[in-house]
């Protein structure tokens, strides 16, 4: 039989990770958006942004019922002022508004049918249609309200690196790419559909890592706390594979909304108690994006897991639902899925490779544009690939880094010693390879990859390891919390059908 092609994956994001699109650490993390439910929009009102529309939201729940991909007719919609300049789209189509965008009922059509195959194809159970429409287009909320942060930004995912990553996941899947689309559509997906998925996901990667991951910091401190504290466990490790159900709470709620999730909350946990299947529950009722995989988190080191959900399945036996647990995000159901031993922590951590790395940074100022920068790094990428300069020449002459005088040299670094987008470049590259010109929150770089080695200094291996668990542990905390503020804050107006 032939396996689905996306079968052993739980989600894109899980599969960009695989090949190196978006990072490893990261990638549990991407797809964590957290609705909210529509009806929540009628207890909140959250604050309107400058290009807001003025009316006042017309509907305050998808009209998920009716066929999405043949909307009826519909009287003119009130259309947000800041639309008028852009192209004009049937009113009757138009689903929700998110800021100053809108989704229509096409689009939402066309990611139905393609999140329909996902889950059949991983087997799992398709809840009533109007749920997930729901959780879809709270999805798409989100996902909307990141693009457009991202555009303010100035993250831009081109058709070049679009181009890139697909040529990978066909690599990956020992195809040509004339052969891989002709995969995909044959098991029912539309290969632009998959595409512009692909794009989402990595421009959500980039958002992120500017918006969260470079802000977390890990101390010294930190890592001599968590080794204590693993050594005082003895050295034995755990993996644990676990689903959950989210009830997710809104951001400042009311004690009514409160109350109203709690209430929720305990009908799903009473629906497992009487022999509901926790995977469709989850695609029916739960608030995170990982619902419509059946909120399976997957197989995770239990050192990064959320102390909550140590404490909440340590006394589980595999196939039990834990009580109902509180977080700032909301209430947690969670199923222990399976447990199983990962071995002593020191020998199972893979050998931490090192990287001797030059780079010639431009920074972008008032004076110096970013087209400035990546001009004038491509002329000398050019230059090195004829051979008319060394990278050390080039770096003392143009690099504003201070490695310049050392010719570009940072020397040998370590995993998470630098800022993810060098990072990523940097393990793209072969020993006396230079990169094409990546950004960066400091500017724009040429890197070029000196020599890689394995170090063996079992104690600094330990520690960045721990340094690694702590990291991914408060990447996904600050996720979470930085997710729901974008939805919280994202002005939505649902449209009736009539």
């Amino acid at each position: 039989m032939r396996t689905p092609l996306l079968a052993k994956t739980k989600t894109v994001t899980a599969l960009l990770c695989m090949l190196g699109v978006i990072g490893n650490a990261q990638a549990q993390f991407a797809t964590t958006i957290i609705p909210v439910a529509p009806s929540e929009m009628e207890q909140q009102a959250p604050a309107k942004p400058a290009a807001a529309p003025a009316a006042k939201p017309a509907a305050t729940r998808p009209a998920a019922a009716a066929p999405v991909a043949t909307p009826p007719a519909a009287a003119p919609a009130r259309a947000p002022a800041a639309r008028a300049s852009q192209e004009p789209r049937p009113v009757d189509s138009i689903m929700v508004v998110v800021n100053n965008e809108v989704i229509t009922r096409q689009e939402v059509a066309e990611r139905l049918a393609s999140v329909e195959q996902r889950m059949a194809a991983q087997n799992v159970q398709v809840p009533p249609r109007n749920q997930l429409v729901r959780q879809l287009v709270e999805r798409m909320i989100v996902e909307r309200a990141q693009a457009q942060m991202a555009k303010e930004s100035g993250i831009v995912v081109d058709d070049a690196m679009l181009d890139r990553a697909m040529q990978r996941i066909a690599e990956q899947n020992k195809m040509s790419m004339p052969e891989f689309r002709a995969r995909l559509e044959k098991e029912g997906m539309v290969y632009a559909t998959f595409r512009e998925e692909i794009r989402r996901e990595i421009l959500s990667q980039r958002l992120r890592e500017r918006e969260v991951d470079n802000k977390v910091t890990v101390t010294e401190s930190e890592i001599d706390n968590y080794l204590a504290a693993e050594a005082n466990a003895g050295g034995e490790h755990q993996e644990l594979d676990i689903a959950q159900i989210l009830i997710r709470v809104p951001e400042n709620a009311s004690p009514e909304q409160l109350a109203a999730r709690r209430e929720r909350a305990e009908d799903v946990l009473r629906q497992l108690k009487t022999g509901a299947d926790f995977a469709k529950t989850a695609a029916t009722y739960s608030d995170a994006t990982d619902a419509l995989t059946g909120g399976d988190l997957g197989w995770r080191p239990a050192e990064r897991l959320p102390q909550l959900f140590l404490d909440g399945v340590s006394q589980l036996q595999e196939g039990q639902v834990s009580a109902i647990l509180k977080s700032g995000n909301g209430f947690h159901i969670l199923k222990l899925v399976g447990r199983r031993a990962a071995g002593n922590q020191q020998a199972a951590a893979p050998a931490v490779q090192q990287t001797h790395v030059r780079h010639i940074l431009i920074k972008v100022n008032q004076v110096v544009t970013a087209a400035d920068a990546k001009r004038k790094l491509a002329e000398l990428k050019e230059r090195l690939d004829h051979g008319s300069a060394t990278f050390e020449e080039l770096a003392k002459l143009y690099s504003n880094d201070l490695s310049a005088a050392k010719g570009g040299d940072l020397g040998w670094v370590y995993p998470g010693d630098t800022v993810p987008e060098f990072e990523r470049a940097m393990d793209q590259l072969k020993p006396g390879e230079v990169s094409q010109p990546i950004e960066s929150p400091f500017g724009f770089h040429l890197i070029q990859v000196v020599e890689r080695k394995t170090d063996d200094a079992s104690k600094e291996r330990t520690r960045q390891a721990a340094r690694q668990a702590i990291r991914e542990r408060k990447i996904e905390e600050a996720t979470e919390d930085w997710m729901r503020q974008i939805r919280d804050r994202a002005y939505v107006e649902y449209r009736n059908d009539d």
